[in-house]
C-alpha cells in the first residue's frame, strides 16, 4: 500500500472511531458495562445445562485451556502496565506507552484475557446464555478499545505507529 494509501486508511479510521462515546472523563461508563457483562456471564452458570456424557470431559479440558490461556493473557497484560495499570479506558496521565512483552504481540491483552475467559466459562458450564453473552462482551470489547485507542493517540504521539507495528488487537495471532 502507498502511503498516501496509508494515510487515506488511518484518516477514515479515525473519522469511524471517532463516533465513539467517552462515557465519562475517563471512560467510567464503559467499566461499568464490562462489569455487568463480566457479572451476568459468572451468573449464566446457573443456567447451563449438562454436556453429554461423552462430550463432557473435553468440554471440561478445552474449557479449563481456554480460560487458562485468557488468566495468562490478562495477567501478562497487567503485569506489563504495572503502575499504568487502571480500570478505566483513558489512559493515566504521565503513562509510558507498553510496547514490550505481550505489548509486542497485541494492544488490549487484557480484554482479549477477559474474552477468553467469558468463553472458557461457558464452555465449562455449557451454557447458551453465557456464549451469546461471551459475544457481545467480545464486540464491546472491540468497540471499548478502539476507544481507548482515541485516547492513547492523544496520549502518545507515537501511538500510531505502535498500532501499525503491533497488528493485533486482542487475542495474540487471531484477533
Amino acid at each position: 500500500m502507498s502511503m498516501h494509501g496509508a494515510q487515506r486508511e488511518e484518516a477514515t479510521r479515525l473519522r469511524r472511531t471517532s463516533k465513539l462515546p467517552q462515557l465519562g472523563r475517563r471512560g467510567g461508563g464503559w467499566v461499568a458495562v464490562q462489569v455487568a457483562l463480566i457479572a451476568a456471564i459468572l451468573l449464566s452458570a446457573f443456567a447451563g445445562r449438562e454436556w453429554p456424557d461423552g462430550l463432557e470431559p473435553v468440554a471440561y479440558a478445552v474449557g479449563g485451556i481456554v480460560v487458562a490461556a485468557g488468566v495468562a493473557l490478562l495477567a501478562a497484560g497487567a503485569l506489563g502496565l504495572g503502575a499504568a495499570l487502571t480500570p478505566y479506558p483513558a489512559p493515566r496521565s504521565g503513562g509510558e506507552l507498553r510496547t514490550a512483552g505481550v505489548y509486542g504481540v497485541v494492544r488490549h491483552p487484557m480484554y482479549g484475557g477477559g474474552i477468553l475467559i467469558a468463553l472458557g466459562w461457558s464452555v465449562l458450564f455449557a451454557t447458551l446464555v453465557g456464549f451469546a453473552l461471551t459475544v457481545v462482551l467480545a464486540v464491546f470489547g472491540d468497540l471499548k478499545s478502539r476507544r481507548e485507542e482515541l485516547w492513547l493517540e492523544q496520549h502518545h504521539p507515537d501511538y500510531g505507529e505502535y498500532r501499525r507495528h503491533v497488528r493485533h488487537r486482542l487475542i495474540p495471532f487471531v484477533w
